[in-house]
């Protein structure tokens, strides 16, 4: 009787002791579950029930909320982790910005500055003054020497006219209509006034006339060799005035309406770092090319001191009017995807992830189009380290599943 007696105590002792332990321990979940922690603010796994020393950096360890940490909606940060981190804020307001285009260009030649001297008469080409491709020729340089056997009739017969001209003087012919129909020739032909006036002087001619440049300008080529034939009109030799240029990109024709047509264009060249011209655009190819879809447009540009070159890569960069509107440094918009989110201060030290519309940028200045609005405190600089913080803390992307 007295075993059975002491067998009940002892599970009686048993069960209450078991009791005392479960309330222990639910005290203790109770309180782990108010209390703050400590950890450190360069090494977030760190977490201690006490204040002392990080065991990995020997910085002192700060204190958290256990509610704070477990905040799904956003994150907080002390003041330390703040400077630690060199997080900036600024309120997001209205500025004025324009969206930018980039288009890879080339320089060409100016095809309205071209310019082909052409022989007036058929002949055969005795000699080149300018033979190399690049040569300047100034305006009444001797270009090319020409043998032709109908101008050197056209000069005798003026020489003879002027000759008649003396001899019927006071005649009922009319000398000077001879002489004078004569001279038209010779100037429709392309001799200047004053070889006409040296056939006047010396009476004589030669086998050869030498043609002058009616223009300046830049070798392009030389469309005949010295001893080739030229017909009447054919093109001897291509100029071309460098004084303006072309910068010629190519732009999808998807991207065409982005395109403002009166916007000035800035033009950079590769070749020279620093150097850049403003032109305008001048020209859209009314038609896409085939297959590609790609459209030619042109931005005509100033040569100053001639250092531009045809055939030089260049980008063209076209910016469309200004609008006042919501904008925010290109650093503070965290980019996914389609996806763009910032980190807004909803509190000391708390901060928030939001996504937002973005719109037309400009350098470094990105507009946001909707999800934010003007006074909204913005993370400006260190988002990139917020972001990392949540996922390390949450173990999840605060962009995940997020909508506008």
């Amino acid at each position: 009787m007295k075993k059975v007696q002491m067998i009940l105590v002892l599970i009686l002792i048993i069960a209450a002791c078991k009791n005392a332990e479960v309330k222990d321990a639910k005290k203790a979940v109770h309180k782990d579950h108010n209390v703050d922690y400590y950890t450190c603010s360069m090494h977030p796994q760190v977490i201690k029930d006490k204040p002392g020393n990080c065991p990995i950096c020997g910085m002192k360890l700060i204190k958290v909320s256990r509610s704070s940490a477990k905040d799904t909606e956003g994150i907080q940060l002390n003041e330390q982790q703040m400077q630690l981190g060199n997080i900036i804020t600024d309120t997001i307001g209205n500025k004025m910005i324009s969206d930018e285009m980039v288009l890879t260009a080339t320089i060409n030649v100016d095809q309205r500055n071209i310019n082909a001297v052409s022989a007036r008469v058929m002949g055969r080409i005795e000699r080149l003054y300018f033979k190399n491709t690049g040569d300047y020729v100034r305006k009444g340089d001797r270009l090319f020497d020409i043998y032709s056997e109908d101008l050197n009739n056209a000069k005798q017969e003026y020489i003879l006219a002027l000759e008649k001209q003396k001899l019927l003087h006071g005649s009922v012919i009319n000398p000077e209509v001879l002489v004078e129909s004569a001279k038209k020739k010779l100037e429709l032909w392309g001799l200047s006034l004053s070889q006409i006036k040296e056939l006047e002087v010396r009476k004589t001619t030669t086998p050869v006339t030498t043609y002058y440049s009616p223009v300046a300008g830049y070798i392009l080529s030389n469309e005949l060799r010295e001893g080739e034939y030229v017909t009447e009109g054919g093109t001897v030799v291509r100029l071309a005035d460098l004084s303006t240029l072309w910068a010629e990109a190519q732009i999808y024709s998807s991207e065409l309406y982005q395109i403002d047509r009166h916007a000035a264009a800035s033009v950079q060249f590769l070749n020279i770092p620093g150097r850049q011209a403003i032109g305008a655009v001048q020209f859209v190819a009314p038609e896409i090319a085939d297959q590609s879809r790609i459209i030619l447009l042109r931005v005509q540009i100033p040569n100053s001191g001639l250092l531009l070159k045809p055939g030089m890569p260049a980008s063209v960069t076209i910016k469309s009017k200004s609008v006042n509107t919501l904008t925010l440094p290109s650093d503070a918009v965290l980019r996914v995807g389609n996806t763009a989110s910032v980190w807004v201060q909803t509190g000391n030290y708390h901060f928030k992830n939001k996504m937002v519309e973005t719109g037309m940028e400009e350098g470094e200045m990105v507009e946001i189009k909707s999800g934010l609005q003007a006074g909204d405190i913005v993370v400006i600089q260190g988002a990139y380290l917020l972001n990392s913080e949540y996922i390390f803390k949450q173990g999840a992307n605060p962009m995940e599943g997020m909508k506008m």
